[in-house]
């Protein structure tokens, strides 16, 4: 036989030679796929480069080069079976042929819209990265819990569209039909996820009020930490003993909140414990001495209060109260330190002592019957 002959031989519907073309497609696309994708990716980025921000065509590439190659080798399987004549094509298929054949289209489309959404992916992940570096620049931290709020719904918004045109393309439901009848089950839904619906709305109430930022210190009912995330159900807060706590958006504004980021000062308040052998001269020199030296640090305010304000059966009871101008909380604990230091030595250069903090026991001995 010869070589044309060998060529026009027919079988299963199509000759060698359609068979030769359709391979040499699909080896094309398996070689070459991702050449062309960072060909693809290149091309795009030359048309956002000067909005990206200083977000280099490395990143964008190592994003997007796999989905999209993935794409476009699924392109070249699509484009190779054309020259076949396949017995399943998408304008006349119908549920008269062979189920392999059907479930093997219906498992391609499948995948092809997964790959697509997966590129929708990759570009929210790199509008975050521009985001974040235009976020950098600025003072704000608004961006700090905008972004992430955003991208988690910008990726619940491709999922769910992806889904809905997997329903449509792939299974032929009528999506149309299908969310309007949502509005009759929706309400019994919507009973059920009563809770999750009263989160998400908070969310968004947290984003329009703006009562604390991601990295604001809060204190909401029992719990007090640090503000990580703010998601569509929750807030993360890291405590002081860093545990992680997950308090329910609606928790974040039904409750009084006190975002001690947002304090100007800082106060310390507390009782100097003094002897009674400590003389009312020494008192005068402590509390007139005590209030000058905390009015000396920059950092307190001028709400300075050293009084002598009881006199009990344990002690003579100095009361001390100021503000330190920080919001830092290691600062606060260095100048509260030094201060309480600094109140000692006033205390014993007047000659004065402290009280002791001991309980004294008094025993009674009754008189001989």
């Amino acid at each position: 036989m010869t070589l044309q002959e060998i060529l026009n031989y027919r079988f299963l519907g199509n000759n060698v030679g359609a068979y030769l073309t359709c391979l040499g497609i699909l080896l094309f696309g398996y070689a070459f796929k991702t050449l062309l994708s960072r060909l693809l990716s290149k091309l795009v980025f030359r048309f956002i480069r000067k909005r990206t921000e200083g977000v280099s065509e490395q990143q964008f590439q190592a994003l997007l080069i796999q989905p999209v190659s993935i794409v476009v080798f699924f392109v070249t399987i699509y484009l190779a079976f054309q020259i076949l004549d396949y017995p399943v094509r998408s304008a006349d298929i119908s549920k008269h042929e062979p189920w392999p054949q059907v479930a093997l289209f219906r498992l391609y489309q499948v995948a092809i819209i997964t790959g697509v959404a997966w590129i929708g992916l990759r570009l929210i992940d790199f509008l975050v990265l521009v985001f974040r570096r235009r976020a950098e620049t600025q003072v704000s931290r608004l961006n700090d819990q905008l972004i992430p709020f955003a991208k988690d719904l910008l990726k619940v918004l491709v999922l769910t569209l992806a889904f809905l045109v997997m329903l449509s393309k792939v299974f032929g439901v009528n999506v149309t039909a299908l969310i309007g009848g949502l509005g009759i089950g929706g309400l019994a839904v919507a009973f059920a996820a009563k809770e999750s619906l009263e989160n998400l709305i908070a969310s968004f109430t947290i984003f329009l009020d703006r009562p604390f930022a991601v990295g604001d210190l809060v204190e909401v009912g029992a719990v007090t930490g640090t503000v990580e995330k703010v998601g569509f159900r929750s807030t993360r807060l890291r405590t002081a003993e860093k545990s992680y706590v997950t308090v329910p958006n609606k928790s974040m504004i039904d409750k009084p909140l006190d975002n001690l980021s947002l304090r100007t000062a800082r106060r310390v308040s507390f009782t100097l414990a003094l002897s009674h052998a400590t003389t009312s001269q020494q008192l005068h020199r402590i509390v007139e001495e005590g209030k000058l030296a905390l009015e000396e640090n920059p950092l307190v305010t001028k709400e300075v209060q050293v009084q002598f304000a009881a006199l009990t059966p344990a002690a003579k009871e100095v009361t001390v109260q100021y503000f330190v101008e920080t919001t830092n909380y290691e600062e606060y604990l260095q100048v509260k330190e030094q201060l309480n230091y600094r109140l000692v030595e006033v205390v014993e250069a007047a000659g004065g002592a402290f009280a002791s903090t001991g309980t004294t026991v008094v025993q009674l001995v009754g008189l001989p019957s």
